[in-house]
């Protein structure tokens, strides 16, 4: 049996194939003979991938990604200026004649980069209720939202659309306890999601920090998951030890200088029951207690004469 030929990877695909040069073969996708406007000037109504001017397209208000990577947006550029747009953008008609994007953003903002004129697409009729569904649910289980778009994605999903989160959890395909969880992300302070959202932070370190109720708490350990790069378990023994340290013993108030009447008031009382038969208690706004304390009833039968004698 003969031996079959290796290649060694050093030759690269032109070695298996030749050396052909293929790219003749590749021409861009172009979706021939799929206007959306027939030559007799009538809208095609039809499933199949129909082509639509640029400037007939919108772009969706209900786009839940906000940021869009320029470098990524580049490459796809690239990709398309080369391969055309293999996967075509989903649209609806409106009654402009124009066409609104129902999911594809990224790829429509490719396409007109690498200078496209005409874009595919598929058109479908949505509501605007629909169009939010389809525009998040499209996003999230392929376009890499960062974790508080995301969760702000499910809170507009359920405020706007009156869901609740086991029928969020449907729409997505999540578990409840998954939505339950990404939206629990919007009550962290703005610094931590600002963190969590480039990526300074993890959803793990998030989740951590969650279970600290103080917000300053929470900032500041955030801020030493980013100075010292804790890991996930760093930070759960950094919070361990924080937890287990005893609670700082509060400082003796220090003694108050009294207005020069209270002394007088003690001298002439403690005359009668001794210092240590009378007490005094002076706050800062002026109120207090004065307590005295007897020894007998004879003690306090004198204390009684000197206040009569007084008057």
């Amino acid at each position: 049996m003969a031996n079959k030929p290796q290649y060694g990877l050093g030759k690269g695909l032109g070695a298996l194939l030749g050396g052909e040069d293929l790219s003749e073969l590749r021409k861009p996708v172009g979706y021939i003979n799929k206007e959306v406007v027939s030559k007799e000037g009538k809208p095609q109504d039809t499933s199949d991938v129909l082509r639509i001017p640029v400037d007939m397209i919108e772009p969706n208000p209900y786009q839940p990604r906000m940021n869009f990577d320029s470098e990524a947006l580049r490459e796809l550029a690239d990709s398309i200026r080369t391969f055309g747009l293999i996967q075509p953008i989903t649209v609806r008609r409106k009654g402009d004649g124009k066409y609104q994007i129902i999911s594809g953003e990224r790829r429509y903002r490719a396409s007109t980069m690498a200078g496209m004129d005409m874009i595919p697409a598929y058109i479908r009729d949505a509501s605007e209720q629909g169009m939010l569904e389809m525009a998040i649910v499209e996003n999230i289980q392929r376009e890499n939202l960062d974790p508080i778009e995301v969760a702000m994605s499910y809170q507009r999903l359920m405020e706007e659309c009156r869901l609740t989160q086991e029928q969020m959890a449907d729409r997505v395909g999540k578990k409840r306890a998954s939505v339950a969880n990404q939206l629990r992300l919007l009550k962290l302070p703005a610094k931590v999601q600002h963190d969590l959202k480039v990526g300074l932070v993890s959803v793990g370190h998030a989740k951590v920090l969650l279970g600290i109720e103080d917000p300053l708490t929470q900032e500041a350990l955030c801020d030493a998951i980013v100075k010292n790069g804790l890991s996930v378990r760093q930070l759960e023994d950094k919070i361990k030890a924080l937890e287990s340290k005893p609670a700082p013993k509060k400082k003796a108030d220090e003694p108050q200088e009294l207005p020069p009447m209270y002394y007088r008031l003690l001298e002439n009382i403690g005359r009668y029951v001794g210092e240590n038969g009378i007490s005094l208690r002076r706050g800062k706004d002026g109120k207090g207690s004065l307590t005295i304390r007897f020894d007998s009833d004879a003690q306090a039968e004198e204390f009684l004469k000197a206040l009569d004698h007084q008057r």
